[in-house]
């Protein structure tokens, strides 16, 4: 087998034995040992990936029996992008995790739990991208599955957490369904379960209903809309940690599965990549005006997450219309930028979901309207979270600019098309991706204003101090390779051209770069010029601090429109902020409150409460109807579960019957 495939038994190997040993550790190094863990499975799983993504297959065979056969562990291009952004978010989770977790010190059953599957949740995520055969993709995907929704429910004890959790398990046990579906019809077609069956069968049978079938099945993982309403749910109810790593990778997981079907598939490519970036786009646009309008800075987090897997999804559907059309620009431009929007992705929301964690850890309150003025208590976290605002935004010079951009510039590539239907969905992509990045700066203007500028608005039981640096420190690990992506991204997108080159097969043979020499320059020069534009007003305030330097300065406080007797709830609200856009959209942004409103001749009002929270449309009008009348209906059948031994004998009694009788009768043989 080689060195090749030795990593496989030496990280399995190192995770037992790290697990085991975690059992018997004092509470204080149980963080560490996870750590640790985490850390050599990265090395492990990344050297191979790192030749995989330099174009050398790796490739190691573990023998099965006759009915499922040999298990084979492939790492190509594809695996490698994926595996390396799971081990990077993974490392960074564990370390922010340590100083996270620290008031947990006393529960040492609890946190030896949630580092075991803190570990097996990395492996298993790992292996989901190497595993090429279905059963064995389908229980790493269950591990996977299983050990994240216990990480969600750290906090079993509140029963708002413990819903979240079994809701977020459900879910993905309906994924897993529509995929068990999907690889049983490969298997009775071609009798395999090996990933190059599923190859099979798209060269010989219609590609849509499999491919869809597929797509619900990832889709629900990644969060495409109306397949989306776990995510609100679990991330808020995480340990901030486990967030950033469920927002950063986990979701990812689904694109990886879209992708890999994408590989496969011989036919449709046009019609289908039509359909994707259709949901793709409602997707986007629903995440982020949900994202808009939630003041639980986690939950709008989760929301955004849904927003920019819309934007990842823009990317698949382009590259597919490049695959129907024969453009080898659009191909590259589209996949590339929803390749590197994963990478992206994963680094500025894993960093929000980190300083939002910061945040929490010091006030105890996830609602921005109680918040006011941290960046005086803590500056470093105000300045992480602002970056990843930035970057999120798809603002110069941070990293999200450079994906958005590519993407932008494969929408403009595919409106030279001649067909009038391809153009018009392409432009109204155009607008919609447009929408979506400008109700995100509004978003996390209102996010970052309402959180860190301004006044307290209320008087917190504990005052907040900044984190940790073993907290912080992870964060400006993010930050660095931010801004590599924002200022090399040559790099990156030569190692995405790589990729895509074995991914399309033999579709396209170019003989230039087209991510690279398309894009590059373009980025770069507007970089440079935003960085420009930085240095001017960073020459300008140093010019005006050298002119006043050793003249007397009086503060006082913000002027308040002639008003000298301002108090912290005359600031803008979260609610305030964005309540015109709340009411644009009412048909769609469902708000539940509870006010009175004032009356037209109400000169003096009586002081009234106001309380006010919006509610998810698809979970609310949709699936709240459903399963309101499937409960509504089995209701109807209570009475067969009475509680009475003689009713029960009675069933018994019936169904031995019944057998009986259809056996006579050569019914049943």
């Amino acid at each position: 087998m080689g060195i090749s495939g030795s990593f496989v038994y030496y990280s399995l190997a190192i995770t037992f034995l790290g697990i085991f040993s975690m059992f018997f550790l004092p509470v204080k190094f149980k963080s560490v040992v996870a750590a640790l863990i985490v850390i050599l499975n990265a090395v492990l799983t990344s050297w191979p990936a790192l030749d995989a993504l330099g174009g050398e297959i790796v490739e190691v065979m573990l023998r099965g029996n006759d009915f499922w056969g040999d298990i084979p562990i492939h790492i190509d291009g594809l695996s490698a992008w994926f595996i390396l952004i799971i081990n990077f978010t993974s490392i960074t989770g564990v370390i922010y995790g340590i100083g996270y977790l620290k008031p947990y010190q006393n529960s040492s059953p609890k946190l030896t739990l949630h580092w075991i599957l803190f570990v097996i949740f990395q492996l298993s995520m790992v292996w989901v991208c190497m595993l090429q055969h279905c059963l064995a993709f389908l229980v790493a995907w269950e591990i996977m599955s299983l050990s994240s929704m216990l990480l969600v429910i750290f906090d079993h004890d509140k029963p708002k957490t413990l819903k979240a959790g079994i809701n977020y398990l459900v879910q993905m046990h309906i994924s897993v369904v529509f995929l068990t579906v999907g690889f049983i019809w490969v298997y009775f077609q071609t009798g395999s379960f090996s990933f190059d069956a599923i190859q099979i069968f798209f060269g010989s049978n219609n590609n849509i209903w499999l491919f869809l079938i597929f797509f619900i099945g990832f889709g629900i993982k990644a969060g495409f809309v109306p397949l989306h309403t776990w995510l609100p749910h679990a991330h808020p109810a995480a340990p901030s940690h486990v967030s950033g790593v469920m927002s950063g990778v986990i979701v990812k997981l689904g694109i990886y599965g879209i992708f890999r079907i994408i590989s496969f598939l011989k036919a449709d490519f046009l019609l289908l990549g039509e359909i994707v970036i259709t949901i793709s786009v409602l997707t986007g646009i629903y995440g982020i005006l949900n994202a808009a309008v939630h003041r639980d800075f986690k939950q709008m987090l989760a929301y955004c997450t849904i927003e920019n897997i819309g934007i990842i999804g823009i990317g698949i559907g382009l590259g597919l219309m490049g695959m129907g059309n024969g453009s080898a620009v659009l191909f590259y431009l589209g996949f590339g930028g929803a390749l590197l929007h994963v990478l992206n992705h994963s680094l500025f929301k894993s960093l929000l979901f980190y300083s939002a964690g910061s945040v929490y850890q010091q006030t105890h309150t996830r609602d921005m309207d109680e918040l006011g003025g941290l960046i005086k208590r803590m500056p470093n976290t105000a300045i992480l979270f602002l970056i990843g605002a930035i970057a999120i935004g798809g603002l110069p010079p941070f990293n999200g600019f450079i994906s958005e951009f590519i993407l932008y510039s494969g929408l403009l590539e595919g409106m030279k098309s001649n067909n009038l239907r391809e153009i018009s969905l392409l432009v109204c992509t155009l607008a919609g991706l447009s929408i979506i990045g400008g109700i995100s700066v509004l978003t996390f203007t209102k996010t970052f204003g309402t959180i860190f500028l301004g006044s307290e608005r209320k008087v917190l039981e504990h005052q907040p101090k900044e984190v940790s640096l073993t907290m912080l420190l992870p964060q400006y690990l993010i930050v660095l390779v931010m801004l590599s992506v924002a200022f090399f991204p040559q790099f990156y997108l030569k190692a995405i051209e790589n990729l895509l080159a074995t991914f399309s097969g033999d579709l396209f043979k170019v003989g230039y770069s087209p991510l690279t020499e398309y894009s590059v320059g373009v980025i770069t020069n507007i970089n440079l010029y935003f960085i420009l534009f930085i240095g001017i007003i960073a020459a300008s305030w140093f010019v005006r601090a050298y002119l006043i330097n050793g003249k007397s300065q009086k503060v006082e406080p913000t002027w308040g429109c002639g008003y000298v007797a301002p108090n912290s709830r005359m600031q803008y609200t979260g609610k305030s902020f964005s309540k015109s856009l709340g009411k644009m959209f009412s048909f769609l942004l469902t708000e539940e409150k509870k006010y009175e409103e004032l009356k037209a001749g109400e000169i003096f009002p009586k002081s009234r409460n106001y309380v006010s929270h919006y509610l998810d449309f698809f979970e609310n009008r949709i699936l709240n109807f459903i399963t309101h009348h499937l409960v509504y209906s089995v209701n109807y059948f209570k009475f067969i579960q009475n509680g009475r031994i003689q009713s029960y004998v009675w069933y018994g009694i019936v169904f031995m019957l019944t057998i009986f009788m259809l056996t006579i009768f050569n019914i049943l043989k």
